[in-house]
């Protein structure tokens, strides 16, 4: 998986598929399509052609929260969070070889998630974000340190994903932590340049660009 980890949003300059886009063409492989308070009908929609993309472009989509549609679709997978349907649920509903994380903000959640099946975890918030709602509380750097020596003490060691309004500046602690990779949104579509600000991140947490 992609250390870099790309979730839509939208703004005044981006739809939710054209954010996808941007990613892809930034090199980024890993797509998470979050299109929250969204119809079905469009979700379906926005789904199926990014989904065309991702695969022109060799990257895996996963879906947010709908593991239906991702298993209809034939997506790589699905994310789920704290609130949606049980994660031993969406496992077993799922096809073997697809993809399934789940959003966490403890060490307890994240063995919780590990013994239903995730393959991945993106834990956060590192600071308040406002592309999430209903945020859980804010981690920081300590938070991650903490989870993180856990994790390691517990021998937990599929990839961990730092989420949550992190900016340029906060990677390198971040990876200290060892944390496998960092979740992005807004740090893309806000940039002047996305292109290089993709190039500065996988250098910091030191993956050739692609």
């Amino acid at each position: 998986m992609d250390r870099l980890y790309f979730i839509t949003h939208t703004n005044e300059k981006y739809s939710y598929f054209e954010s996808a886009c941007l990613a892809l063409d930034c090199g980024i492989k890993l797509i998470q399509l979050r299109m929250k308070h969204t119809e079905e009908e469009q979700f379906r929609k926005t789904a199926l052609q990014t989904l065309k993309e991702c695969e022109k472009y060799g990257a895996r989509l996963i879906l947010n929260d709908n593991y239906r549609l991702a298993k209809e679709l034939g997506a790589d997978g699905v994310h789920v969070g704290q609130k949606d349907e049980a994660l031993s649920i969406v496992r077993n509903s799922m096809n073997p070889n697809q993809i399934v994380g789940m959003t966490c903000n403890t060490f307890e959640q994240i063995v919780s998630a590990v013994k239903s099946g995730a393959d991945y975890i993106g834990l956060g918030p590192y600071r308040f974000t406002s592309t999430k709602e209903n945020l859980s509380p804010v981690l920081g750097i300590n938070g991650y340190r903490n989870i993180m020596r856990q994790c390691r003490q517990a021998g937990i060691s599929i990839p961990i994903y730092a989420i949550g309004g992190i900016r340029t500046e906060d990677v390198a602690e971040l990876i200290e932590t060892e944390i496998y990779g960092i979740a992005i949104s807004s740090l893309i579509l806000q940039s002047s340049s996305p292109q290089k600000q993709i190039a500065v991140l996988r250098k910091q947490i030191g993956v050739s660009a692609k």
